[in-house]
């Protein structure tokens, strides 16, 4: 198939345009930067500004089989949460998504996926840590927490309106927490898996690392392989969604900790600081997923735990390490 992935040097579009080049197709990849980890394997990668339509209409020249669009400005908790970033946030994702849905559409491209995201969900049924709803249809009345969830949520909207208005397959997912090698980790955009294996990985034994919040509140997290699953079972499907991709076992970001803690197999303790936390309990509700797909993920947190650790314990070696004894 020819297969255009937007936002290809990310952490969820690099892997997924390695897949994609795995299973034969002709890939091409687009993003705003090349990334180190991922341009070498990408073959067919053009840079360039999806917020411009120009450019975009360069790239979706011709009719795709499947376009993924994963491009957005997003980030962790850190980057989301405070509220500094809330208009560019919004502006860049929602360019971008109006400038690659139009192209498509005119382009004649068959089908498009969009890659949404658990923050839509709204605030009301996030409050209790060991009680949260993230069912699909509780999105509405609409009340998400953050405007990185509002500009999604109107996202939704968009390619809904196109698949209606212009005869367009969309399917939507919404991501809880993707997590993997590759992601970003040390940058001011890391999300709580890779946030917390860095400061495990940093800290030496004896040593304390600190958790914004109490560390009550509560996530589930998805290890990279199975979103992949879910992403091409999901677009390649009769059904459009909204579809969560995420898994079901929930835990306290306390306890994400311990877990590194005891892959680390060091002895580290753990302070508690105010700082920007999100909802205070989210998990994925699957039970949509395995009706319409067959198929949930289900790789224990801890196995997907462990491969990270090890990679971002790299990193920081590596960072660690003179520069001319760092691997290339």
């Amino acid at each position: 198939m020819e297969v255009l992935v937007c936002g290809a040097t990310g952490f969820i579009g690099s892997h997924l345009s390695r897949r994609l080049m795995e299973e034969g197709h002709n890939v091409r990849a687009v993003d705003i930067e090349p990334n180190g980890y991922v341009e070498h394997s990408i073959r067919n990668l053009i840079v360039g500004d999806l917020r411009d339509p120009s450019f975009v209409a360069e790239v979706i020249d011709q009719p795709f089989d499947e376009i993924y669009q994963l491009a957005a400005d997003m980030g962790g908790a850190g980057y989301l949460f405070t509220g500094d970033n809330d208009a560019e946030v919004m502006r860049n994702s929602a360019s971008i998504n109006l400038n690659v849905l139009e192209a498509a559409r005119q382009s004649k491209s068959r089908r498009i996926f969009f890659a949404s995201s658990a923050c839509v969900y709204p605030q009301r049924n996030q409050i209790d840590p060991l009680n949260p709803n993230c069912a699909e249809d509780s999105v509405y009345p609409a009340d998400p927490d953050s405007e990185y969830g509002w500009e999604k949520l109107f996202a939704e909207r968009l390619y809904i309106a196109y698949a209606r208005n212009f005869d367009m397959a969309v399917r939507i997912a919404r991501y809880h927490n993707i997590f993997g090698p590759n992601c970003a980790w040390n940058n001011g955009k890391e999300k709580a898996p890779a946030a917390l294996a860095r400061k495990v990985a940093e800290t030496p034994d004896g040593g304390q690392i600190e958790i914004w919040g109490d560390g009550k509140q509560t996530r589930s997290f998805l290890y990279i392989d199975e979103c992949l699953e879910g992403t091409l079972r999901l677009m390649r499907s009769d059904w459009s969604g909204p579809a969560n991709i995420g898994s079901e076992e929930m835990i306290s970001i306390s306890a994400l900790a311990d877990m590194y803690i005891s892959i680390s197999g060091k002895k580290i303790g753990k302070r508690f600081i105010p700082g920007p936390e999100g909802a205070r309990g989210r998990n994925s509700d699957n039970r949509l997923i395995r009706d319409k797909l067959g198929w949930a993920p289900s790789r224990p947190l801890r196995e997907g735990l462990e491969s990270i650790y090890a990679w971002i314990s790299a990193q920081v070696a590596s960072q660690d390490m003179p520069a001319n004894e760092r691997q290339a």
